[in-house]
């Protein structure tokens, strides 16, 4: 029997529920995901970013360690640990070689059941992280992704940055850290994948471990509404000094995985801006060259997320390019798409779909993302058979439905005195205006 083995019939709690499971020995490497029900939506009022924040004061804190020593462990032990959080979710990404299961079992016990949460390094990572903020003031791509959602989402917990905010971030004491670890990190609360070299029992025997040193309680209930956005044409301008680039992105509502028209969107958005191919690219950047990627994206999440074009043409050109989104998403909406295109984009995902199912990591976490997005059963199992289903008719009735030319938000990082005008004159029907600093927050 091994340690790992000895010590899992030593703790007498069921293994958790929620585990999933993908065997491989194609090598002695071990990939763990352990992942909590609830992400920065549970931060408080204030607080925000306060999710992330305790994921890594865990990480730098287990068993009273100091965060060198953690690291130390992690490397002699031929693995890696990091944390991720999204509005839905918290979790802890890992692998590990193989033989050194059982000694880095027993850490992830201790960062997930023991966190110290000291004061020190507590200071440590709030200066941290506030020079993480001012650092991400120079990734434009950044900025406007961060503001685009505040307004888009503006009153919902979507808005919320996940990594919160200079003001927020200086607010955090060790009794908000803990409180929040004590609400996520409960064993009803908690999702297991592991893929690699661990069988199924292996498996059950960690996830059994890692559920008996977080203390009992019911998983979290999803309260979080559906977004309820803005009608009408806005412009919000991110100001910021002598930029020769800009970044732009137009959106309003999306999908969600439980729309019965949802694969038909999917489709219908590849052609539009799914791919370096699609409609977008070919317009901007390969007609005119007014940006080197012209993109489409329809995420999604619990609730309904946004669907955004993104783009990032030179200043000079930003007013033409964002008039071309619009007209090129008003004619995709009343034209649609057509026969030999809906062909082209079956044919591009069908075949695609191979890359996101080569490895058994990539097939567990489609498991593990279904579980904790609330996926409709068969969601990943049945993807191309439901793509192949689409038809004209349902893909182009997807895009009238659930895409809106009349109901958006663009928002553009630049110079305001140098493109403000122009980009206002460049969209009709402008409702309201608002010019933002770069550093407001």
């Amino acid at each position: 029997m091994s340690a790992l083995d000895a010590a899992a019939v030593a703790v007498s709690a069921p293994a958790s529920r929620n585990l999933h499971v993908e065997t491989s020995r194609a090598l002695p490497l071990i990939a763990i995901t352990v992942a909590a029900r609830a992400g920065s939506v549970e931060d408080p009022p204030g607080k925000e970013g306060l999710a992330r924040f305790s994921s890594r004061m865990m990480r730098r804190t287990a068993a009273g360690m100091k965060a060198q020593e953690i690291d130390t462990r992690i490397d002699s032990l031929g693995g890696s640990l990091a944390s991720d959080v999204s509005h839905s979710t918290t979790a802890f990404n890992a692998a590990v070689i193989a033989r050194s299961l059982e000694p880095f079992a027993a850490l992830l016990e201790d960062v997930l059941g023991r966190p110290g949460f000291a004061e020190s390094e507590l200071a440590l990572l709030r200066r941290e992280t506030e020079s993480e903020l001012i650092e991400m003031r120079d990734n434009d791509r950044s900025l406007a992704r961060r503001f685009f959602r505040q307004k888009l989402f503006a009153g919902h917990p979507y808005a919320r940055p996940i990594s919160g905010t200079i003001k927020s971030v200086r607010s955090f004491e060790g009794a908000d850290v803990r409180a929040l670890y004590q609400r996520l990190f409960t064993r009803d609360n908690l999702v297991v994948a592991c893929a690699g070299m661990i069988e199924g029992a292996q498996a059950e025997e960690l996830a059994a471990r890692l559920s008996v040193a977080l203390p009992s309680g019911a998983a979290l209930p999803d309260t979080v509404t559906e977004p309820q956005l803005k009608s009408g044409r806005h412009l919000l301008i991110v100001d910021k000094p002598e930029r020769t680039q800009t970044q732009i992105l137009i959106g309003s509502r999306g999908t969600l995985p439980s729309d019965t028209d949802h694969f038909a969107l999917h489709i219908a958005n590849t052609v539009f801006g799914g791919t370096f191919t699609a409609r977008m690219t070919r317009e901007i950047r390969s007609k005119r060259g007014w940006s080197y990627g012209a993109y489409s994206s329809l995420p999604y999440d619990r609730r309904r997320q946004a669907f955004s074009m993104w783009t990032f043409p030179k200043a000079d050109d930003a007013a033409a390019c964002v008039k071309l989104e619009l007209e090129l998403l008003t004619d995709w909406r009343e034209k649609g798409i057509t026969k030999s295109e809906l062909a082209w984009a079956k044919r591009y995902l069908v075949r695609s779909h191979a890359f996101a199912v080569d490895t058994a990591a990539k097939r567990v976490g489609l498991k593990l993302d279904a579980d904790l997005y609330d996926l409709p059963p068969g969601y990943h199992e049945n993807y191309i058979e439901r793509l192949q289903a689409v038809t004209l008719d349902e893909a182009n009735a997807a895009i009238r439905t659930r895409i809106s030319s009349d109901d958006l938000l663009v928002c553009v990082v630049g110079t305001e005195a140098q493109i403000g005008s122009a980009v206002r004159d460049s969209i009709a029907n402008l409702e309201s205006s608002e010019v933002v600093a770069f550093d407001s927050e």
